[in-house]
């Protein structure tokens, strides 16, 4: 059995929805979207297909590194299962945040390891380890929230305009020209692949991610209030064991349960109007 997920879907279903949904806001004030700025135009140095490239690469890379350690869990294992579940039904809320992930190849897998972690690379490409399920003990509604928050930085492209930021506009170019075999300093473009990984985002960019994660969980039915049970969960747990590895590229704090509880009534409406349908 093939041990990757594909849930490939079009652009009009996607749109349907949201638009079933908008509708639905139009009559009843309380189905507010949350409010983010907008997108960092220093991503523009960096091509999107490049970053979605060098996201695609690393992703295999971390498969097949996995899959040698037997790591990799199989299709029917039953975590992996209820993720891709989750997975399907925040999927067809993605559209409006950015009409490249309508064509997404998204995949979703699950590696055994006490790491308490989860990401998801440019392209839609999906990880959760073991350690984060079983140690925080995370219900379906807090892995929508971990998982929106997750497909929310790929959305937003924060990993394409931090490494733009990071590395300046000559070096974001050369590692641009390198993935598209350009050039000739291919060990900058591992670099940027490695980078994906392990990036740290902005406060800005991890609030944005909070939101729109927030409003995507929200739209497939699952429950807003799960995000502020997450973060207490994920507070406590930096507490009892030293720190996570989650925690290190997505920092907790009172501020970040403080914003989601403000935006909380403004998705219940989405939530409940799920919920019903």
């Amino acid at each position: 059995m093939c041990s990757r997920c594909e849930l490939s879907i079009g652009p009009w279903p996607a749109r349907r929805a949201f638009l079933a949904l908008a509708g639905a806001a139009a009559v009843t004030p309380a189905l507010a979207q949350v409010e983010v700025g907008k997108a960092s135009v220093a991503r523009n140095l960096v091509p999107a297909d490049t970053i979605e490239q060098a996201g695609v690469q690393q992703y295999d890379q971390l498969l097949q590194q996995a899959k040698a350690k037997g790591a990799l869990a199989p299709d029917g294992h039953p975590q992996l299962q209820r993720l891709r579940t989750i997975s399907a039904r925040l999927i067809p809320f993605v559209e409006p945040w950015n009409a490249r992930a309508a064509q997404w190849k998204w995949q979703v897998n699950l590696i055994g390891s006490s790491q308490i972690n989860a990401f998801c690379l440019p392209g839609g490409k999906i990880a959760f380890y073991t350690g984060i399920l079983d140690q925080l003990k995370l219900s379906d509604d807090e892995v929508a929230m971990v998982m929106g928050h997750e497909m929310a930085h790929a959305l937003r492209e924060h990993a394409r305009a931090r490494l733009a930021k990071s590395a300046g506009t000559g070096a974001a170019l050369s590692i641009t020209a390198q993935l598209l075999g350009l050039g000739q300093m291919g060990d900058m473009a591992a670099r940027a692949g490695t980078q994906l990984l392990s990036l740290k985002f902005s406060r800005g960019d991890e609030t944005d991610a909070d939101l729109v994660g927030l409003e995507l969980a929200a739209r497939a039915g699952y429950d807003p209030r799960a995000s502020v049970s997450l973060w207490k969960k994920m507070a406590a747990a930096s507490k009892n064991q030293g720190g996570l590895s989650f925690l290190s590229t997505h920092p907790s704090g009172t501020d970040r349960i403080r914003i989601l509880e403000a935006n909380i009534g403004k998705v219940d409406g989405l939530y409940r109007a799920a919920k019903r349908g």
